[in-house]
């Protein structure tokens, strides 16, 4: 695997990841394994990892009710039905508290681990990283309709909504910030973060990329098993992509682009196309 963090001491800054402990600035104690390890299932704890429980019991209430195919998976639903203002305000509050945990990694990886540089988010490159998040984006994104319409009518997925905001002034923009905030969080957290210390831990390459993308697939699985199995191949290239270039930047530009057409494009086609499956 090429040095994570194209050689700006990423993934371990210099020690090869070989289960020594990551390194610090000058003068300070370097993590043990144990703080390591510790650090790595809190910060998950409160973030993506919870995540995935809550989305495991959340398949298994759907599983039990009944067919999965009629209920609905809706991914930006309103606040405050009737009162645009206040949801607006509540909108940008959870945008808010949903990206603190990437930039509590950032923060962590600052003080132990290369910080930015570490992930590839340190303003070098950003012309390519845009151009090859979206050849990313281009690639993926039509893969991904496709499993999710086979996923439906196989009768394994709910039906995803990705839009139950009211028709307001502030729909679109609240979407699109909603893409990219998903991007941020979890290409920072999955990407990044997480297969950057598992490196420092010492997990071998493989190991790490499968654990990485199977957490990506937990934490979609309120979607039902397409969503599961689709994040899960997401997750496979994404993290792949981090450990052969030590970029997250291009895989944040992907996964907004993604995410943008798809909430954009409900919105747009729902109800227009037959092929689109919606809410009964």
């Amino acid at each position: 695997m090429a040095p994570v963090g194209g050689g700006a001491g990423a993934a371990g800054s210099g020690d090869g990841g070989q289960g020594r402990a990551a390194s610090g600035r000058v003068g300070e104690e370097p993590l043990s394994r144990g703080q390591l390890a510790a650090e790595v299932w809190l910060l998950l704890g409160v973030s993506l990892g919870m995540s995935g429980i809550f989305a495991l019991i959340r398949y298994i209430g759907a599983v039990t009710r009944g067919p999965v195919r009629g209920q609905v998976a809706q991914l930006n639903g309103s606040y405050a039905p009737g009162r645009p203002w206040l949801d607006l305000a509540l909108q940008l509050a959870g945008l808010l508290s949903d990206v603190l945990p990437a930039a509590l990694a950032v923060y962590l990886l600052s003080r132990h681990g290369g910080g930015l540089a570490a992930i590839g988010l340190d303003g070098r490159r950003r012309g390519r990283d845009v151009a090859f998040g979206a050849a990313i984006a281009a690639a993926v994104g039509g893969a991904g309709l496709g499993l999710y319409l086979v996923a439906w009518h196989s009768g394994a997925n709910l039906t995803v909504a990705p839009s139950g905001l009211p028709d307001v002034w502030w729909r679109i923009p609240v979407l699109l910030a909603s893409a990219l905030e998903n991007a941020v969080t979890e290409e920072v957290i999955v990407a990044g973060y997480l297969l950057v210390r598992l490196r420092q831990l010492g997990w071998g390459d493989r190991r790490a990329l499968a654990a990485s993308a199977l957490l990506r697939g937990s934490y979609h699985l309120y979607q039902g098993l397409g969503g599961f199995f689709g994040n899960v191949a997401m997750g496979l290239l994404f993290g792949w992509l981090f450990q052969r270039r030590g970029r997250v930047g291009p895989l944040i530009v992907a996964h907004t682009l993604i995410d943008a057409v798809a909430f954009v494009g409900y919105v747009l086609l729902v109800g227009r196309v037959s092929w689109l499956p919606t809410p009964g």
